[in-house]
Formats: C-alpha cells, sequence, structure tokens
C-alpha cells in the first residue's frame, strides 16, 4: 500500500511508514505545500496513494469514491483515545 503524508502532519510520520515496509512519500518531498486540494487530490489518485491528513475538508469532496477519516493516530509510546 502507498501513502502521501499531508502537510499538516510530521515529515516522520513517512519514515514510520517506510520502516515498516511501506511506501511513503510527503506534499513536501513532491513541492506541493500549500497546493489547493483538487490538486493533492489528483496526484494521490493519480500516483494510487492513499492520504493521510488532519484536514477534514477532503470529506466533502464527491469525486472521491471512498472516503474514511481517523483522526486519532499515535507515535511510539503514546496511546490511542
Amino acid at each position: 500500500m502507498k501513502f502521501k503524508i499531508d502537510e499538516n502532519l510530521p515529515i516522520e510520520f513517512a519514515e514510520l511508514l517506510q520502516n515498516e515496509g511501506y511506501g511513503a512519500s510527503t506534499i513536501y518531498s513532491e513541492n506541493l505545500k500549500g497546493a489547493k486540494d483538487p490538486t493533492v487530490i489528483a496526484v494521490c489518485q493519480q500516483e494510487q496513494r492513499v492520504l493521510i491528513t488532519l484536514d477534514l475538508d477532503f470529506a466533502g469532496y464527491s469525486d472521491l469514491s471512498t472516503a474514511t477519516i481517523r483522526r486519532n493516530y499515535c507515535f511510539e509510546g503514546e496511546q490511542t483515545r
């Protein structure tokens, strides 16, 4: 599975996924910082990546075939809520 980490999450999140064997890139690594949501969606669809974001605006796009929003995440040593 391949992921794209949005700019509102630490870039280290991509490193954690990569260390577990997943394909992960960041908005920063592809010079997409500040890009409009439709651009980010198009890039993710083109690359067949799942966007990981804390931006709830993405839930309102009707061109997304499936949207799952999960706000709970944790880093090593933290507990989920």
